[in-house]
């Protein structure tokens, strides 16, 4: 199955009778601002909780919320054939038995029966309806039949109740959307281990040496990744990620700070990793002498002795070498490894240099000296380089952007 991204993409966001009803209308413009065609169906009960001119006034299509529609009178077949995605947020309990059962008691419902398009359902309601042994079993079902649930959270619920059952952040939303959507052959029960930020090494408990990189780009390759429909392992130095993120399937995050924790836990990746991608920016040195307590002024300047740090492309490459010779598995065998170059001078010399000399397969190198591309930028251009001479430059893009191009080449080099 090709990749398919969210833009242009066509989705019917059905709407049920819940508090969180208000929400679906934030989603809706987040759907659109990504690019796609988003068709909101009502069901009665949702109207008694927001109007279709709220959705007609902000969104780019017709609102529904009639089976029995005079001038299009077979609308629910149209648009569960036209759909590229079926998103029922919020999902109450009602919608998710109704569905379960096969039944078409409303235009939701029929469409819902008339597609073949991917479903996703995003439950919201009380506890104790969410841990009624009948809906949890009912969601189960649909899970084994191939529908997607983002599941309720714990937080506050209506009439200042608080517990299980609140709709999943929008932002969590959106990033399941894509990755139903951009699922592909390429990344399907692939792994892919990537590392962002830059590591600190310390000089005391309360110094360390350390540089300007935001982890952003690897951050948007993790997410690419996990679009594409990949196990994602995120190793980063960056505390404050979306929030989101941690509470996504198939999206680990294991945070560390020097290059010693992070080579650990790359290594400790290593045999089950199929690409690792290493867009953090790790130190070269640290310091040899780090004081176990606060240096301070008035001991005078301190003799800083420095030392280099692990040199984890290095040392993935020998792993690589030494697991494939006793695994039997594929994801050893044909691990692809990915290093960056940050470069201020003479990039193609460095980075052809750093491609061959380390041994990996491709090498992603971006010159960091323009301040409006790399470190604490939104955008970056880079060239592409892999251990086959295949080059590729890209002009300035979003980070999001040079990520698809970055899991554009590896498709096209080493699975196509």
């Amino acid at each position: 199955m090709p990749h398919k991204s969210i833009a242009g993409a066509n989705i019917v966001l059905g709407v049920t009778g819940g508090i969180a009803a208000y929400k679906a209308v934030e989603l809706m413009r987040l759907l659109e601002k990504e690019g796609a065609f988003v068709t909101p169906v009502l069901t009665k009960a949702a109207t008694q909780f927001v109007s279709e001119v709220t959705f007609a006034a902000l969104s780019s299509s017709k609102v529904y919320s009639s089976l029995i529609n005079q001038d299009e009178p077979i609308i629910h077949t149209k648009l569960g054939k036209n759909a590229d995605l079926i998103l029922v947020a919020p999902a109450t309990a009602n919608i998710i038995g109704t569905y379960r059962s096969g039944l078409a008691v409303d235009l939701l419902s029929s469409i819902l029966i008339a597609t073949r398009a991917p479903v996703i359902f995003c439950p919201a309601m009380h506890t104790e309806m969410y841990e009624n042994a009948a809906v949890v079993e009912n969601m189960q079902v649909l899970k084994q039949r191939g529908s997607e649930f983002v599941d309720a959270e714990f937080g506050a619920l209506a009439r200042n109740d608080v517990g299980k059952g609140r709709l999943a952040e929008l932002e969590k939303i959106v990033a399941v959307v894509k990755r139903v959507l951009g699922k592909n052959e390429s990344f399907d029960k692939k792994t892919v281990t990537v590392t962002a930020g830059g590591t600190k090494e310390y000089i005391d408990p309360v110094r360390f040496i350390t540089n300007r990189s935001s982890g952003k780009q690897g951050i948007a390759l993790a997410l690419e990744a996990y679009y594409r429909g990949a196990e994602v392992n995120l190793v980063t130095t960056v505390t404050n990620v979306p929030p989101y993120l941690r509470d996504l399937e198939h999206f680990n995050i294991i945070e560390v700070e020097t290059a010693q924790e992070m080579a650990a836990a790359v290594c400790n990746l290593s045999e089950v990793t199929d690409m690792i991608v290493m867009a953090a920016a790790v130190a070269d040195f640290k310091v040899k002498n780090e004081s176990k307590t606060k240096l301070h002024r008035q001991d005078g300047v301190p003799n800083l002795e420095l030392a280099p740090t692990i040199d984890i492309l290095k040392r993935l490459v020998e792993l690589r070498k030494k697991n494939s010779l006793n695994s039997k598995t594929s994801k050893v065998k044909s691990q692809v490894i990915v290093g960056f170059a940050a470069e201020t001078d003479d990039l193609s010399r460095r980075a052809a240099n750093k491609l061959k000399n380390k041994n990996i397969d491709m090498l992603v190198a971006n010159d960091v000296s323009k301040e409006d591309i790399g470190f604490d930028s939104e955008s970056n251009a880079v060239t592409i380089y892999t251990l086959n001479g295949f080059v590729k430059q890209t002009d300035k893009k979003s980070k999001s952007e040079i990520a698809a191009e970055i899991l554009d080449v590896y498709e096209l080099e080493f699975i196509n």
